[in-house]
């Protein structure tokens, strides 16, 4: 038997378990709005009450938005460039497969014994807008299947006090009671604090890491930035693993093994979707990984999304603006920014072949060599992750 379901309503917050923003338990120390990764996360810890995961994505595109059906109750919506919980929608209230209660300040609002009707909702919530459906600001319940709200279009029977809610969606709360655009990116507040923002790449030098609600980036240079600098910048890493796989070395003119490499480990930063590879020797940052955690690749929600960008030479010294390639633009765009007329030597990976019981339907990526940069491709010509070094 399932358990069952008791979920609170949270206008413009959160729904139950999932939260438009607030602190992330898993992850110590920092304050991260709910993001595709850490609800994923969430949902493998608690895959008891939610053992039916579906996930919808466009395996061409990289920031359409992505959807949880948590069946048969919850669908989760995550916008597409920086995968934030969007919108939640609470539906099948009665299906007792698992039987849901839902509660709003500590009153029952519905129960598979108690049908929440037109008339409940306004005694919990009082008068709102006219309109097919319910309106408040950070919720509004339906009486209709699905679809999207229907502000201003009166119902056909706004007297019967007996219609049945058939949805309830939780977003932002809107100043000006207008419907969220589902494309659209979450709005920046302050549960984002300390979020990572963007990591814009410079090819031969590093990155600059730039955060919600910090002023300065954080500057990360190959060769120069230490493990010690790391970690006063961006706190203990989520992993430190020893490098143990040196493979790619055969493919090197010189034979010979680099010890400042060979004897190196990685420092992990899933939060942030980047790693840092240290040199064993003299603890300096040597290599980074930033990844672009696209769906139905093999590495998947190993990481968040690391929202970086290729950043070029700006045209002369007052170019404040100088040309940038996002993780989203297609390869062939990317290929050309760094290296213009010249095809990259390339190599096939298929991650799968080392993850037992793991397939996909497109597997296989290649990997395209750069001067000082190496990016792995999908079939789809999306950039899964770039290497710095």
């Amino acid at each position: 038997m399932k358990p069952e379901l008791n979920i609170d309503i949270q206008p413009g917050v959160g729904l139950g378990h999932f939260q438009l923003g607030k602190y992330y338990r898993h992850i110590p120390l920092n304050t991260y709005w709910m993001s595709l990764w850490t609800s994923l996360d969430l949902l493998r810890r608690d895959s008891h009450l939610f053992p039916d995961v579906d996930v919808k994505y466009d395996p061409d595109s990289a920031i359409t938005p992505v959807i949880l059906h948590l069946r048969p109750h919850l669908d989760l919506l995550f916008s597409g460039q920086q995968q934030r919980l969007h919108q939640i929608c609470l539906k099948k209230l009665r299906d007792p497969h698992p039987p849901v209660e839902l509660s709003y300040k500590g009153k029952l609002l519905s129960s598979p014994h108690d049908t929440l009707q037109r008339v409940g909702v306004s005694k919990a919530f009082g008068p709102t807008y006219p309109g097919e459906d319910l309106m408040y600001p950070g919720v509004w319940f339906s009486f209709r299947e699905d679809g999207p709200p229907e502000q201003g279009k009166v119902s056909s029977n706004p007297e019967d006090k007996s219609q049945e809610v058939k949805r309830v969606i939780i977003s932002q709360k809107n100043e000006n009671n207008e419907s969220e655009d589902v494309l659209s990116e979450v709005r920046e507040c302050e549960a984002m604090q300390y979020g990572l923002l963007e990591a814009i790449v410079k090819v031969h030098e590093g990155v600059d890491l730039s955060f919600y609600g910090v002023e300065r980036p954080v500057r990360i240079k190959l060769g120069v930035t230490t493990a010690q600098d790391l970690m006063l910048d961006l706190g203990s890493p989520l992993r430190i693993h020893y490098r143990e796989d040196d493979r790619m070395t055969i493919h090197q003119s010189n034979v010979q093994e680099d010890p400042d490499i060979s004897g190196g480990y990685f420092y992990n930063y899933f939060q942030y979707g980047i790693d840092f590879l240290i040199s064993g020797t003299t603890h300096v940052v040597k290599k980074i990984v930033l990844h672009s955690n696209i769906p139905g690749t093999a590495l998947f929600q190993r990481y968040q999304r690391c929202p970086w960008a290729i950043q070029g030479l700006p045209e002369d010294d007052e170019d404040d603006t100088p040309p940038r390639k996002w993780f989203y633009e297609r390869f062939e765009d990317i290929s050309h920014f760094l290296s213009p007329g010249e095809t990259p030597p390339t190599m096939r990976l298929d991650r799968t072949m080392e993850e037992e019981g793991l397939t996909l339907p497109s597997p296989a990526t290649r990997l395209l060599g750069f001067d000082g940069a190496v990016l792995e491709v999908t079939e789809s010509a999306l950039v899964a992750a770039v290497t710095l070094f």
